[in-house]
């Protein structure tokens, strides 16, 4: 499935007509076209045989009315064919219902898989802006209600119909005559369907919005216990839970208040005591015998299924049809960046040109303005500057998680919109300090961005190379033992040396490290650190840390502040020549150093003494 602005695509999946939810559904019920013949096609014939029913019986008193001769003939006869079409219908009703049953699970099955693959094809910037609850509500109770729409819901509404429609012949075969009360009755209830319909879509359309902020509070809630818990605000949060389930219970109440209201199963009881009325006037006529009278009502009697069943049946469809269009919004959301099957492929050797780079989030204030710098292949580049910087931000435009507002960037001479997005992040691995970890085991965590391809032997590698090896050991199941969701049994310094193992288990041809130490003591990050120098040769490395011991062996340092490049250059060059370096960096030095104002790249000529209690002299600041 190749969507526009996709940054992932299925080749092969058939494309859904998304212009609305009806459209939408039936594209998907279509691709099934044995099933759906199987559903309508059952679903007819099936009707007709039931229809013959009552025609079936009011023969039947004919014939105990009519001469006795013939009449045990005549009963046997109609026995017999009794027989043979109650048997029938059921044969061809279990195939129809089996048809609707296979059709509303293959909706389900298709509109989840085409909803995931919309998923995973959004931006970052998208997913930013979703609430996981939401979604999740999105991607399960409401493409659940898809196929509860077809079945029972869409499979009640052909019944009916049908049910409603097919015995007006049976009536018509009796006397056209015999149709003037049910076709009043149609049209009355066409107009009482109508109307209970604009009643109940806005209802439906506020239970599906209320369930999402419901599932979407709940999703908040389990994922932020602990802050819950060591903050005491459990009342408060349950308050709060109470307070949408409290509205999603109001909802629930006026959808039951507008099928209260429903008027049809009144106009059939008036339907009924006036065809009774009319075929007792025929028949008192001679125009109709007992019998007919008898297959008349027994028609008018089917007309109760599809009165009675509508006021359940279309809520579940009016309901399926919102959940479709709430899927929809999703699928239909354009993203920002493009999957570019088409884009460039090729090993990546790791020049990374920044060129007045200019990006916000949201067209807000630019996070990043006018960056300009190179990465040489191989080179390792620190950034570093205060909270806020625009540092993280910076790394996430190299792999195009984001798009940049203006400006360029450069991966090999290439830009970066230019390049296939598998192929270009295929050889970028970023290791940030907020690690995600699936619930699976140690090894498939550390082998997930290759997936199948991962050796055993090599997760081995990478796990000893990120200093990991030895907790691993310890697990109960060592390689094999299952993580909790997100890595919650593990201490967060296991985590980022798992997150570690998986980046190097890549051999990336770029690696972003951001912070990707915090987390670890002091001699386990020394043993880190020489791993990552040893497998960093020859690869272009962009470092964000805090931590001076890092900064110290990279090739080039870039220093941010408010999302603008201060400066450039080496570590001991811009400690020598720049205030706000030093002042970033103080508690890790012990020096004084003096500065000269005609190199400063902040502040005026001042001697700067870091790591003192002293009181300042005139021209001197205290960092």
């Amino acid at each position: 499935m190749h969507t526009p602005n996709s940054e992932f695509t299925v080749a092969g999946l058939r494309r859904s007509d998304r212009r609305g939810p009806v459209r939408w559904i039936w594209s998907h019920l279509r691709w099934h076209p044995l099933v759906l013949v199987g559903f309508l096609g059952g679903s007819a014939v099936m009707i007709v045989l039931n229809s013959m029913v009552p025609a079936l019986t009011g023969t039947a008193f004919d014939a105990v009315l009519g001469d006795p001769d013939d009449r045990a003939r005549e009963l046997a006869i109609v026995s017999v064919m009794l027989l043979v079409v109650i048997v029938l219908r059921g044969g061809i009703d279990l195939v129809a219902r089996l048809s609707s049953e296979v059709l509303a699970k293959r909706l389900e099955r298709d509109a989840r898989d085409e909803l995931y693959v919309s998923l995973l094809g959004k931006s970052q910037t998208f997913h930013n802006r979703q609430r996981v609850g939401d979604l999740m509500a999105r991607a399960a109770n409401d493409i659940r209600q898809l196929s509860n729409m077809v079945n029972p819901g869409i499979d009640l509404i052909v019944d009916s119909g049908l049910q409603g429609i097919i015995p007006l012949f049976f009536i018509a075969a009796i006397d056209p005559r015999l149709l003037l009360v049910p076709m009043l009755f149609a049209a009355a209830f066409v107009v009482a369907l109508w109307h209970y319909m604009r009643q109940l879509s806005p209802v439906s359309t506020r239970m599906r919005e209320q369930f999402g902020d419901l599932n979407a509070g709940l999703n908040e809630a389990v994922r932020g216990i602990e802050v819950i818990k060591v903050t005491a605000q459990e009342e408060q949060e349950r308050r709060r839970f109470s307070s949408r389930a409290s509205r999603y219970r109001d909802s629930f109440v006026r959808n039951g208040l507008i099928q209260a209201r429903y008027l049809p199963p009144l106009l059939l009881a008036v339907a009924m005591a006036g065809a009774l009325w009319h075929g007792l006037v025929l028949y008192d006529a001679g125009d109709l015998s007992l019998g007919d009278v008898v297959a008349f009502m027994g028609l008018m009697a089917l007309l109760g299924f599809p009165t009675f069943i509508s006021i359940f049946a279309y809520s579940m469809v009016q309901i399926g049809i919102v959940s479709a269009r709430r899927i929809l919004t999703i699928m239909n959301t354009q993203t920002e960046l493009d999957h570019n099957v088409a884009g460039h492929r090729a090993d990546v050797r790791g020049e990374i040109v920044f060129e007045n780079v200019t990006f916000g989030y949201d067209s807000v204030e630019p996070v990043l303005r006018g960056v300009t710098f190179t990465a040489e292949p191989g080179e390792t580049v620190a950034i570093v500057g205060e909270t806020g910087a625009g540092k993280s931000t910076l790394t996430k435009l190299v792999p195009r998680i984001y798009g940049v507002d203006s400006g360029r960037i450069l991966v090999d001479g290439v830009d970066v919109g230019e390049w296939n997005l598998d192929s270009l992040r295929s050889q970028i691995s970023t290791i940030e300090q907020d690690i995600v970890l699936f619930s699976r085991s140690v090894a498939e965590n550390i082998a997930f961005s290759l997936g199948q391809r991962a050796d055993r032997a090599d997760v081995v590698r990478a796990a000893r190379d990120a200093q990991a090896d030895e907790f691993i050991d310890e697990l109960d199941d060592g390689y094999d033992t299952v993580i909790g969701e997100r890595g919650v049994t593990l201490s967060g310094g296991q985590r980022q040396r798992l997150a570690i193992a998986r980046a190097l288990l890549t051999d990336p041809a770029v690696l972003i490290l951001d912070d990707s130490t915090s987390a670890v003591d002091s001699a386990t990050e020394d043993l880190i650190q020489t791993a990552i120098r040893r497998i960093l040769a020859g690869r272009t490395t962009l470092l964000i840390t805090h931590r001076l011991s890092q900064i110290r062996w990279a090739d080039k340092v870039v220093l941010l502040r408010g999302g603008e490049i201060v400066d450039s250059g080496t570590h001991d060059e811009l400690l020598e020549r720049c205030q706000l370096y030093r002042r970033i960096f103080a508690h890790y030095d012990e020096v004084e150093v003096a500065v000269d104002s005609s190199r400063a790249c902040t502040g005026e000529g001042v001697a700067v003494r870091v790591g003192t209690d002293e009181p300042e002299e005139p021209g001197e600041v205290v960092l």
